[in-house]
């Protein structure tokens, strides 16, 4: 089991080359690597070179921690074709930046368009058509979050979705601030996943649907906006207990592949002593989810 720090974070503040250095000072012996400027922005090419790739290695191995996972975000199910086919373009970029780190895995979102479900599915497939191949025959690992205000966020038929590909090397991601928006569903889930589910991310958020849909409240009230928290665990209503207890008996916490990411990003300002606050937590929770597993 591999926990791994998300450095958004520190992406106003920091240099891509500080990230290592910064996540081992943190606690942590894993670094996912996210949409930095320097790495490749949300939606826009990658800006790595063969040169910065050798100096981030240097640095990773300089800090004595490891770069499981790439992180980015790219509009591969977009339902305007131009705007898809740069994605693609974009994304093969990223998947040769991760074979050179020698990283194996990519975590992404679907990146679509809710009011427009039926060409946004099309481009998802078609992109997968031109992307799948690659990421397959470089032995890599391909996981999808159904992102709040995506094409496809309910986290069963986002599974329906990816299990039409028909590919070992496609899984799951799981984020804990999402549950909500999921359908709070983990519990089936996470059964129909298996070891298809290849990736947890740890942060707390309010369930809006709580409070006759009160819990937080957003204006005009017809929004369709998806607002939703990365807060640190304690501080929403996610049951990470119950969360944890699920990954213990679905078998998530004992395999030597699976990753657990901190994504905290609400509190930049209390970065360090929240992401050390995440680090513990994580830990007791494997830890007390061993427990009720004994008891």
């Amino acid at each position: 089991m591999k926990i791994a720090y998300d450095p958004t974070p520190l992406h106003p503040t920091h240099r891509l080359l500080d990230f290592p250095s910064a996540t081992a000072d943190l606690g942590y012996d894993f670094l996912q690597l996210t949409p930095h400027p320097d790495f490749a922005t949300h939606f826009r090419y990658p800006k790595m070179d063969r040169d910065l790739i050798r100096r981030f290695k240097r640095a990773v191995e300089a800090a004595g921690i490891t770069v499981p996972a790439l992180l980015p975000v790219q509009r591969i199910s977009w339902p305007d074709e131009a705007k898809r086919a740069a994605a693609v373009k974009n994304f093969r970029r990223v998947i040769e930046i991760a074979v050179d780190l020698g990283v194996k895995t990519i975590n992404t979102e679907f990146s679509g368009r809710p009011e427009a479900f039926e060409d946004s599915e099309e481009s998802f497939y078609r992109s997968m058509d031109e992307l799948l191949p690659i990421i397959e025959r470089e032995g890599m690992r391909l996981n999808i979050d159904p992102h709040p205000d995506d094409f496809v966020e309910d986290g069963h038929e986002a599974w329906r979705v990816l299990r039409g590909l028909d590919s070992a090397s496609v899984g799951f991601v799981y984020v804990a601030s999402h549950t909500f928006h999921y359908g709070d569903c983990l519990e089936t889930l996470a059964d129909e996943l298996g070891e298809r589910l290849n990736a947890v991310y740890i942060s707390d958020a309010f369930d809006h649907r709580a409070s006759n849909g009160l819990r937080y409240i957003a204006n005009p009230p017809t929004t369709s906006a998806r607002v939703h928290q990365h807060l640190k665990v304690g501080d929403g209503d996610v049951d990470f207990d119950a969360l944890f207890a699920t990954l213990r008996r679905t078998g998530f916490l004992d395999r030597e592949d699976g990753l657990i990411v901190s994504n905290v990003f609400g509190e930049n300002e209390n970065n360090d002593a929240v992401s050390r606050y995440q680090k513990q937590r994580i830990d007791e929770l494997i830890a007390s989810s061993s427990a009720d597993t004994r008891d």
